[in-house]
């Protein structure tokens, strides 16, 4: 059932046409399990300050800081966070303009909001433990399955299997897998290959290992773009390898579509340096956090300041913010004002004036904080 060779790689034992996602995954398993826990003993990260610790606070906030963030932006968030938080009961007492203060500037606010929550959960109703298994860790807000797997994995060597995108990458080029992950029941297929690939020996030891070693390798070595193949240490039993083109996989049809808006803010300040912000609805767009007044057009801005100040607005050059799926396109005004004319502004009930001293720890989305600063 040999692949024919194929130039510049090397042949599988394997063939994925002949065998089902199972057995192929069945077969690989053994030595799979064996080379990346070897290679990462040697080979692997071992330096980052999240990693070494079986304590699921810093492996769960690590988590969390690392979905849809790169590795460097999150190392001086990490180290602030348990600073100020050493430990989740510290977190859950926090009042959630601080949690959102520290976040700030890290993206998808959500996720802070959320691990708030957990926390709070954590000691409400596990007594300050986090659950051992991944599918109780699963229940906790902000915590999905690949999160939960990691946890599980780290901390209380469960045998359970993570998906994030590198491990995803990772496998299916291992598999040659070419569902489409775009499917649910391709992504479900999978995950049990992703399962059935975990070792089965020396469970406390290897699951760790296991677990980052494969999260390294994704990260190193099978990069999405010119993977390094001749580094890998299981390239003699990479599917995709054999194929002669590891970089089709994985398979994903769908494609997420960009959107743009476009957005004036209304940059009030007196004359003694402090700024208008109200908190921003807890759905959408920066929610929750502190930002200048928004509106969906120049002339809704207008609209809501008296005649009198509307001569006294000074355009900033507008700029582009991108965010994952969206272009926004923000064109900030500026509008000091003497301290006579503060109160012949109209201002929401749910904003207030705040100096600087007061602003800079507050939760405010990157580009709020870019202008202020």
């Amino acid at each position: 059932m040999a692949l024919a060779r194929t130039r510049g790689a090397s042949a599988s034992p394997i063939s994925p046409e002949t065998l089902s996602p199972d057995a192929t995954a069945a077969a690989l398993a053994p030595a799979f399990a064996h080379q990346l826990v070897c290679w990462q003993k040697s080979h692997g990260r071992h330096s980052l300050p999240w990693q070494n610790t079986r304590d699921p606070y810093r492996v769960w906030l690590s988590e969390i800081m690392l979905q849809q963030t790169q590795v460097a932006t999150v190392l001086d968030y990490y180290t602030r966070f348990l600073q100020r938080f050493p430990a989740v009961a510290d977190l859950a007492a926090a009042p959630s303009d601080e949690v959102l203060g520290l976040w700030s500037g890290l993206g998808y606010y959500s996720r802070a909001r959320n691990l708030h929550r957990c926390a709070q959960e954590v000691v409400r109703l596990h007594g300050g433990q986090f659950p051992q298994t991944a599918e109780l860790l699963q229940t906790l807000p902000g915590i999905g399955p690949s999160t939960a797997a990691a946890i599980a994995s780290f901390c209380f060597s469960e045998r359970v299997a993570i998906l994030d995108g590198n491990v995803k990458r990772v496998l299916t080029r291992l598999t040659a897998f070419s569902g489409d992950l775009a499917s649910s029941a391709q992504e479900r297929t999978l995950l049990a290959m992703a399962t059935e690939l975990l070792p089965r020996r020396k469970l406390r030891e290897d699951m760790p290992r296991y677990t980052q070693g494969i999260m390294d390798l994704g990260a190193t070595i099978c990069t999405s773009r010119q993977p390094s193949c001749l580094l890998c240490p299981v390239q003699d039993l990479c599917l995709g390898r054999a194929s002669g083109a590891p970089e089709r996989f994985p398979v994903k049809t769908r494609k997420l579509k960009r959107s743009a808006q476009s957005l004036s803010l209304l940059w009030a300040e007196r004359a003694d340096g402090a700024v208008w912000l109200e908190r921003r609805p807890a759905t959408g767009i920066w929610g929750g956090l502190y930002c200048f007044p928004v509106f969906t057009s120049e002339d809704e801005l207008l609209a809501a300041l008296p005649a009198a100040l509307q001569g006294q607005l000074r355009a900033v050059p507008p700029f582009v913010h991108v965010l994952t799926h969206k272009d926004l396109r923000l064109s900030p005004m500026r509008l000091v004002l003497p301290a006579r004319q503060t109160r012949t502004l109209r201002l929401p009930a749910d904003g207030a004036w705040f100096a600087r001293a007061d602003w800079t720890v507050l939760g405010l989305p990157a580009p709020i904080r870019k202008l202020l600063d």
